[in-house]
């Protein structure tokens, strides 16, 4: 019996870690500020000619 409440103990609280570590990540990407969008390469609009 002792033995099945350890598993399920274990299970329980690796489940519980799983959710709190994901649920940090998604706290950590959400308070990254976004980054701006700006182009690397800009091409100046050549003439109507040609």
């Amino acid at each position: 019996m002792s033995r099945l409440l350890a598993a399920t103990l274990t299970v329980v609280l690796a489940a519980l870690l799983a959710v709190g570590t994901a649920l940090g990540v998604v706290a950590l990407l959400e308070a990254t500020p976004d980054q701006p969008n700006i182009p690397l390469i800009t091409y100046e609009q050549a003439g109507q000619g040609s």
